[in-house]
């Protein structure tokens, strides 16, 4: 295991199995060492071990964590404190045995790489969550088992590289994506556009739902920046609407 204060590594060097094993069996690890790479640790490489889990509170203890690189594991999920790490910039758990993301990653902020690809037939769907990485610039999910991208994911406006190879996917259509990273997003981006209006539509004949009402709100601002460039992309029919894939299943 690699542990440094720089994010190219510098530091004194451990083995990756037997660290990760004493801080697997332990709540919380105990000493002065601990306290202090706590505070100054910010890239983690725990890669090529047989972790099957990851310490429950490991997003609380490892606030600075810039870089964390956990592929080539057994991990079938990732802790809900992970999305505490607001200071992480890359996160790697490819080849590993994932079959959920906690809603808690959407809190990942600064977040810039995610690459989650090769967990092959356990990994079959996103959190919606995914939408609120802003600062996202490259996602990977490609060798899954995902047919759609959550409706969030036109918001990824910072987004330059997507690969999605090697998943049936039927949300966007692979036409779509044969087009590009820009043509997801805006595709993406209708979708949910269709999705709000339809259910502003149903609040309008529902009394007594707040929590639909809060979260229309919560999407106005996004909806107003999205709505212009999302009419342009489809030649400028603001009520145009895109056939739904699920009806025409073609990859």
């Amino acid at each position: 295991m690699k542990i440094a204060t720089k994010l190219k590594p510098q530091g004194p060097r451990f083995k990756r199995f037997e660290f990760w094993t004493k801080v697997a069996k332990v709540t919380k690890p105990q000493g002065p060492f601990w306290q202090f790479t706590q505070l100054s640790l910010v890239e983690l490489d725990a890669s090529f071990n047989k972790l099957t889990y990851l310490p429950t509170n490991i997003g609380y203890e490892l606030v600075n964590l810039k870089k964390l690189s956990v592929p080539l594991n057994k991990l079938r999920s990732l802790p809900t404190s992970i999305g505490e790490m607001k200071s992480l910039q890359f996160l790697d758990a490819h080849f590993n045995e994932l079959r959920t993301l906690s809603p808690s990653i959407g809190r990942l902020s600064n977040l810039e790489i995610l690459n989650l690809s090769g967990n092959f037939s356990d990994l079959t769907s996103l959190p919606v969550t995914i939408g609120d990485l802003t600062n996202l610039k490259e996602l990977d999910i490609s060798n899954n088992q995902i047919h759609e991208l959550p409706a969030t994911f036109g918001r990824l406006e910072k987004l330059e590289k997507l690969n999605v190879e090697e998943n049936p996917m039927v949300v966007p259509p692979r036409e779509v994506v044969n087009d590009g990273v820009e043509a997801v997003k805006m595709f993406m981006a209708k979708r949910w556009l269709d999705l709000l209006l339809e259910e502003e539509e149903k609040s309008k004949r529902v009394e007594n739902e707040p929590a639909q009402g809060g979260w229309l709100t919560r999407s106005t601002s996004w909806l107003s920046s999205v709505a212009g460039s999302v009419g342009g992309y489809l030649g400028g029919g603001g009520n145009t609407t895109v056939a739904d894939p699920y009806l025409n299943q073609q990859l």
